[in-house]
C-alpha cells in the first residue's frame, strides 16, 4: 500500500515575519504507519500538492480550522477518481461531522495502538466512515519517538538558518482556559510521557534547538524538575509554553537549556509585570501571546496594554485577535449571544475579526489590531527584536560550546547527503 500523507496549505498572520516550521502532527502520526506502508509526505505550505497522483491511500493531517476548506478541497480532488481519503489531526475532531461528508473516513482521538486496524479496514474494504477514539486516549507510555525521517528540512530554514523541531513532553492540560479547545479534544487530564521516552527521543533529534509544544509545562512542579534535570545534560536550547514560576524549578529550566517561553498576556496586571521579570531574572527570554478583543477591551485598554509591552522590555509579541474556535468556552458564550458574524473557516485565522467584540465595533478591532504590531515594533520591525533573542541563544551556544558541536554534526550530514545524491546520480 501507498499512502501520501498531506499538510494542507494555511496562511500566515499578516503581520508576522513569515518563516515555517516542521509540523508535528504528521511526524506523530507518521510514527504509527506499519512499515509495510509505503509513506510519501507533502507539506503544501512548503511544496505544491500533486493531485494527479495515484496512491493507494490519501491521509491528510489538518491541525488548524483555517486548513479545513483547503483538506475539503484536496479530499474532494482525489475522490473525484475513487482515491479513498482518511482525515485526522486536531481540526478534524474539531470540524468532525463536516470532515466526514468531505472524506471517506475521520479518525478521531490519538493514532497510537490505532492505526493499524484502520488501515485493515482500507485494504479489506471495510471503511468506517467515523473512528471515533477521543474517549479511549492509549496510554501515554505507548507515544514514541516522532517520524522526522519523513521531513525534507531544506524546506524548515529562515535566511539560511534551521528551525527549531517539534517536540512533546506530555499530553492534555488540566487547565480550561476560554479560547482553547483542549478539554474537548482530551479532557482537563495532564498525561505526562515517561521520561527517559523524551530523553530517548531528544537525544536522536540532530538539531540543537527544539521547540516543547506541550499545552504548558507549568502542570507538576516536581515532574517538571524531574524533566528539567534529565534534558539538562543534552545541552539543547529550547523554547516552550509557560513554565511554573517557582525560582527553583526557572533555574532549573535555565540550566536545561530554556532559551525563552511563550507566555499568554491578557492584561496590565502586576502578576503579569512580575512574571516576565522572574523569567528575565533567569536568563529566559519571553515573547507574548497578545489576544485582543477579549470583552474587557476598548481601545483604551489596547492601547495602554501595547504600551505596558513596551514598559516591560518584552523581547517579542505575537498579537492575535480572538478567535471563537468550535469547541471552546468562548465559542459556546458567543453563540448564546449571537455574536458569531461568520463560520467561513478560512477566516479563522487570529487576525481577522469574526465576532462581534462587546466594546469596540468589529472594524475598530480590526484597526487595533494593525496598530498594536506597528506601535510594539516600530521603526525597527519585527527582524531586529527577532534577531536580538537569536543573539542571545547563540552566546549560550558560545558558552557550553553547543554551537560548534553541532555546526560540525550539521556539516558532516550535509556532507553525507551530498555524496548520495553525487552516487545515486552515476
Amino acid at each position: 500500500m501507498w499512502m501520501k500523507l498531506v499538510y494542507p496549505r494555511w496562511p500566515k498572520l499578516a503581520e508576522q515575519t513569515e518563516f515555517h516550521l516542521p509540523p508535528h502532527g504528521p511526524v506523530v502520526f507518521a510514527a504509527e504507519v506499519p512499515p509495510d506502508v509505503e509513506l510519501s509526505f507533502v507539506d503544501e505550505n512548503r511544496e505544491e500538492v500533486d493531485l494527479s497522483d495515484s496512491p493507494d491511500l490519501v491521509a491528510l493531517s489538518v491541525m488548524l480550522t483555517c486548513q479545513v476548506p483547503r483538506a475539503k478541497e484536496i479530499a474532494a480532488a482525489y475522490r473525484l477518481r475513487g482515491i479513498p481519503v482518511l482525515a485526522g489531526g486536531i481540526a478534524v475532531m474539531l470540524h468532525a461531522k463536516e470532515m466526514a461528508q468531505a472524506c471517506d473516513a475521520v479518525f478521531l482521538g490519538e493514532v497510537e495502538g490505532y492505526l493499524e486496524g484502520v488501515l485493515a479496514d482500507f485494504r479489506a474494504d471495510k471503511v468506517r466512515r467515523v473512528y471515533d477514539f477521543m474517549h479511549s486516549l492509549p496510554p501515554v507510555e505507548r507515544v514514541g519517538s516522532a517520524r522526522r525521517g519523513i521531513l525534507n528540512y531544506a524546506n524548515y530554514t529562515y535566511r539560511g538558518v534551521r528551525m527549531v523541531d517539534l517536540v512533546h513532553a506530555s499530553r492534555g492540560c488540566r487547565f480550561s482556559c476560554f479560547p482553547c479547545s483542549v478539554a474537548f479534544l482530551g479532557g482537563r487530564c495532564f498525561r505526562p510521557r515517561p521520561i527517559e521516552k523524551v530523553v530517548a527521543e531528544v537525544e536522536s533529534i540532530d538539531n540543537n534547538r527544539l521547540f516543547f509544544v506541550d499545552n504548558s509545562l507549568a502542570q507538576d512542579s516536581a515532574w517538571e524538575r524531574d524533566l528539567f534535570r534529565a534534558i539538562a545534560p543534552l545541552r539543547r536550547k529550547w523554547v516552550s509554553h509557560p513554565i511554573e514560576q517557582d525560582d527553583e524549578i526557572l533555574a532549573l529550566a535555565h540550566e536545561a537549556g530554556c532559551w525563552y517561553v511563550y507566555q499568554a498576556i491578557v492584561d496590565t496586571s502586576p502578576a503579569i509585570r512580575e512574571r516576565v521579570r522572574r523569567y528575565r531574572e533567569h536568563r529566559i527570554g519571553v515573547e507574548g501571546t497578545i489576544l485582543l478583543g477579549t470583552d474587557e477591551h476598548d481601545e483604551d485598554y489596547i492601547r495602554r496594554l501595547v504600551d505596558f509591552l513596551l514598559e516591560i522590555e518584552l523581547d517579542m509579541a505575537e498579537f492575535t485577535i480572538l478567535t471563537p474556535y468550535p469547541h471552546t468556552p468562548i465559542r459556546q458564550t458567543f453563540e448564546a449571544e449571537g455574536r458569531i458574524l461568520t463560520n467561513d473557516w478560512s477566516r479563522y485565522t487570529c487576525d481577522q475579526v469574526v465576532f462581534t467584540p462587546k466594546r469596540l465595533s468589529a472594524t475598530r478591532l480590526q484597526d487595533l489590531y494593525y496598530y498594536a504590531w506597528e506601535a510594539f515594533y516600530g521603526a525597527g520591525g519585527k527582524e531586529a527584536k527577532m534577531g536580538e533573542l537569536y543573539r542571545k541563544v547563540l552566546e549560550r551556544e558560545i558558552e557550553d560550546g553547543t554551537l560548534h558541536r553541532f555546526q560540525q554534526r550539521n556539516r558532516r550530514s550535509a556532507e553525507t547527503r551530498l555524496l548520495g545524491d553525487s552516487v545515486a546520480g552515476l
